[in-house]
């Protein structure tokens, strides 16, 4: 049967040749109003016409995405992306699913050598390295000698699977951020396989992947779980969306920048709701932002909520593929392709949207968000007295002046204190605690330099993140602003660690050609490595002795960055307030040393006259930027950047892997171990049935994020992977962080639900603790999991609102299922981590609207009946649950059942994604 149903298949000639594709304006011209449908809308419906083979993609599919309405009508769609982004983090252990596949296909008798990835995949190693080492030109080298150390057998593992999978590539370390690199090399606008064209679309394994969306790729965040289905053929399925039009009007003002926007733009949507919808860029205002101002906005959906910012294809966005080096046959493809196929942006402004949201850009003012949520916006000049209302009333203390601290420091006998800002880290350091009307003060000596950390002390100001490393005005702007400090004679705080971390060595090539890095040194904003670092927790330890007085002394310390995330205990454990901004800002901030000063009106510092200094006296103008911009920027720097991008360092080229089509396991690491989730599957599954008698293992608020439930950062020696590492011979210094043993099952279960931060009501002590409800004995989650699996009891987890929100960690659903929970029961959820439950076979259940624990009365202490599982389960479908309590009285109650639909609902019976594939292949093998 031919999938061209209705006979659109076209011609497209081009300067590069002939080639084929399916018409969006043939299916206008038979009738259909393709004009009035979100361009995003277009594209989805492009992929299931190109996809149709009446089994996985059927009319059914391609009629919903014909009659887009602009209310959701809960239906379901089918996506087979193009490609797939990983970052080794979530990868390797798609990687270790996939060998474990390939594992079991063996131990049942069939060829290995097909499991294989059917489309491409692009792994990018960007994710494991820290900051050790900062401050000084030895820190890039020193930094990545310590993430081989930490991470050899990772990176063994994924270059064995890099030769012996096909469609599969790996960027070595120290290359870049997934993201960035995304954005400037991988993603092409449009595919051609075969003689035919198309949208160039993808999933990937982190959540800010539609930070492509602004080259107007479309591209979101999966699971690590769906993305090995989509590796292995199985479309994404999920419910179509709604379509939010975001209507840009004006200019970014002088003294803002696209970081301010996009705080700014955190705020409006989180405040509107756009979880699990389509945003779509438009208006007048779209004409002044470069491709890096929008990938700046596609890169924060997340912290949005949506699953997509997308900005259609335009003018800017083939000006910004020849300025980073595609070929001009390139180019021209995406032009001719986009405009003969209703994919090129027009001022037409009558497509449908499921509502509209305006923004005057010419209304943005410099912003900071925190302490610990991107929407939670701050304009910059309320900062201060922000703060001090934190202070009060997250923390209970009251705000002294930093003068008036150091007035009453000396009048009580303490030492004299800095003159000199230099940082000495000499092994002699004295530390003295004073409490100073409620608010945290500490006089430390080191060396022989002397300061005060107190709350809002800046310990860590750190430029990372693709969010603003991918933009060159930010970067550019943030070197001019370490230039002109350096011109005063300032510095930045001895107790600031600082970083700079850029997203592409493309980010050094230009800084150095504008001797710009030379400014960044002066400010100790050297180089720190090439990936994330920050941004998702790699911050490294802080020096010995602010460490010690921070956690002696309860000092509310902060840190600045330019990332996306700034989530509790994420950025580093001791840090109780993190504040996202741009990174001219975090320059600034550095400087000053504390978060609690009005920038707009204090002096940032003085200069060696004890002249002040402010920020305005340091701040670059638009024309100083843009003019450096325009010297600098060329296609030439990407080409020697990404020409090289697969060879790595000698270290990588050396390493030896081995020849072997299955991985070889070793029983004694403690980094990669076969998944044990395909073990002797048995080739039919278990009829579903009803879960009895099962306690709570955690009773959970709102907005628990996945940085709550997975494993992530570091973890000590006496908390449940630590003890288990420990006992297996691994000595503290080389535990390594939970990210880079994502390849073991027996590490990451223990850390699951382990976040120093979480409140779990039924436990007496913040972090990763429990009750085990027979004995009422405190323990930790795993351990206690541990006695009910003993006791065969399963397990369920009460929650909130927006339960699950934050990064698309397969960890956070693995790790939920290898604790022995049957189901979870929240108000509402973020759409990566429910998806990714049920791909692990863990059932999502929610309260019917205007209903949760403390309505119902549920103390978490009962044991939960959930009636009406069986195999001919409807999407959507209600289920009775019955709560009893110690004394025998039943609560009886209604919830929904979150299989949103009737491949949801087979991936359930198959207890996940990968077992349903796996079954699948085995029948047709």
């Amino acid at each position: 049967m031919s999938n061209d149903i209705y006979t659109i298949k076209k011609l497209l000639n081009t300067k590069n040749g002939t080639f084929t594709y399916y018409s969006l304006a043939e299916m206008q011209l038979q009738g259909f109003d393709i004009e009035r449908l979100p361009f995003s809308i277009r594209i989805l419906l492009e992929n299931v016409l190109r996809n149709f083979d009446d089994f996985a993609v059927t009319r059914e599919n391609i009629e919903t995405l014909l009659n887009w309405q602009p209310k959701s009508t809960g239906k379901d769609i089918p996506f087979k992306p193009a490609r797939v982004l990983m970052q080794d983090f979530t990868g390797v252990p798609a990687v270790v699913d996939i060998a474990s596949l390939r594992a079991e296909v063996t131990r049942k008798g069939k060829n290995p050598d097909t499991i294989n990835p059917l489309i491409p995949v692009d792994l990018v190693i960007d994710h494991s390295v820290q900051v050790d080492y900062f401050g000084t030109e030895y820190a890039y080298d020193r930094n990545m000698e310590m993430e081989y150390k930490r991470n050899r057998e990772r990176y063994q593992f994924l270059k064995w699977a890099q030769k012996s999978f096909s469609n599969f590539n790996v960027v070595p370390p120290g290359m870049g951020i997934c993201h960035q690199v995304n954005l400037e090399y991988l993603s092409k606008g449009v595919l051609e396989r075969n003689g035919e064209i198309f949208p160039d679309t993808l999933v990937g394994t982190d959540s800010h992947t539609p930070m492509v969306n602004g080259i107007g790729v479309i591209g979101w965040g999966v699971g690590g779980i769906e993305a090995e289905a989509a590796i292995l053929g199985q479309p994404v399925y999920f419910i179509m969306p709604e379509v939010i039009g975001l209507k840009l009007t004006g200019r970014i003002p002088l003294g803002s920048t696209a970081t301010d926007m996009v705080l700014t733009i955190a705020e409006v949507l989180r405040k509107y709701g756009v979880v699990g919808k389509f945003v779509e860029v438009f208006g007048s205002g779209l004409d002044y932002l470069t491709v890096p101002d929008r990938a700046t906005i596609g890169n924060m959906s997340p912290e949005f909520g949506c699953t997509v910012t997308y900005f259609p294809i335009d003018d800017k966005t083939l000006e910004y593929m020849r300025a980073t080096n595609r070929p001009e046959e390139q180019v021209k493809l995406v032009e001719d392709y986009c405009k003969a196929n209703m994919l090129w942006r027009t001022n037409n402004e009558n497509i449908t949207y499921t509502d509209i949201i305006e923004l005057d850009l010419s209304t943005i003012e410099p912003t900071v968000s925190g302490p610990k949520r991107p929407q939670d916006k701050i304009l910059l000049k309320d900062f201060k007295p922000k703060f001090i209302d934190l202070l009060h009333s997250s923390f209970g203390r009251t705000y002294v002046k930093p003068q008036e601290q150091l007035t009453r420091w000396y009048s009580e006998g303490g030492s004299a204190l800095p003159i000199d800002h230099k940082t000495d880290m000499q092994p002699d350091t004295k530390i003295e605690g004073k409490m100073e009307d409620g608010m945290k003060t500490v006089a430390i000596t080191q060396g022989h330099e002397q300061f005060i950390l107190s709350d809002g002390s800046v310990v860590i100001a750190a430029i990372t993140s693709c969010t603003n490393t991918s933009n060159p005005y930010v970067m550019i702007g943030a070197g001019l602003v370490a230039r002109k400090a350096r011109e005063h004679g300032l510095d930045v705080m001895p107790w600031v660690k600082t970083s700079l971390a850029p997203g592409s060595k493309v980010v050094t090539d230009y800084l150095i050609k504008a001797d710009l890095l030379d400014d960044f040194e002066a400010m100790k904003f050297h180089i720190v490595g090439y990936g994330c670092t920050t941004c998702i927790g790699n911050s490294g330890p802080l020096p010995p002795s602010i460490a010690k007085a921070i956690e002696e002394n309860e000092i509310v310390a902060a840190s600045v960055l330019s990332g996306n995330r700034n989530f509790e205990a994420r950025i580093h454990p001791q840090i109780k307030m993190n504040f996202l901004m741009s990174p001219m800002l975090v320059v600034a901030y550095a400087i000053a040393g504390r978060v609690d000063i009005d920038l707009i009106n204090e002096p940032i510092s003085y200069d060696p006259n004890q002249q002040p200094v402010y920020l305005k006296d340091i701040w670059p103008s638009d024309d100083e930027i843009r003019s450096i911009m325009q010297g600098v920027l060329s296609p030439t720097h990407y080409a020697q950047s990404y020409d090289t991008i697969f060879d790595g360092n000698e270290i990588w080229q050396e390493l030896k892997i081995p020849a072997e089509k299955n991985y070889v396991w070793d029983e004694k690491s403690t980094y990669i171990k076969e998944a044990p989730f395909f073990k002797d599957l048995p080739e039919e599954p278990q009829p579903l049935k009803n879960i009895d008698h099962a306690y709570v293992l955690l009773d959970l608020g709102d907005s628990i994020t996945t940085d709550h439930i997975s494993p992530a950062g570091s973890y000590g020696e006496n908390s449940a992977a630590g003890l288990y590492l420990r006992n297996r011979g691994v000595e503290k210094a080389d535990f390594n962080s939970y990210g880079s043993r994502r390849g073991h099952d027996e590490v990451m279960v223990r850390g699951t639900f382990a976040n120093v931060r979480i409140k779990n009501k039924l436990a007496d002590k913040e972090g990763g603790y429990t009750k085990f409800l027979p004995t009422g004995e405190e323990m930790s989650v795993f351990d206690a999991s541990v006695k009910y699996k003993e006791a065969k009891i399963p397990l369920i987890v009460l929650a909130g609102k927006e339960y699950g929100s934050g990064s698309s960690r397969d960890w956070a659903a693995k790790g939920t299922f290898l604790l022995g929970i049957k189901a979870v029961l929240a108000e509402s959820y973020e759409r990566i981590h429910r998806s990714n439950l049920v791909g692990m076979g863990v059932l999502p259940m929610q309260y019917l609207e205007g209903q949760n624990a403390q309505s119902l009365g549920l103390s978490g202490k009962e044991q939960f009946t959930i009636n009406g599982l069986s195999d001919d389960i409807k999407p959507l479908q209600e289920l009775e649950i019955i709560a009893t309590d110690s004394d025998g009285h039943m609560k009886k109650f209604r919830v929904i059942a979150r299989l949103d639909s009737q491949i949801e609902i087979e991936y359930y019976k198959n207890e996940g994604i990968l077992q349903y594939v796996l079954r699948r292949f085995l029948k047709k093998s």
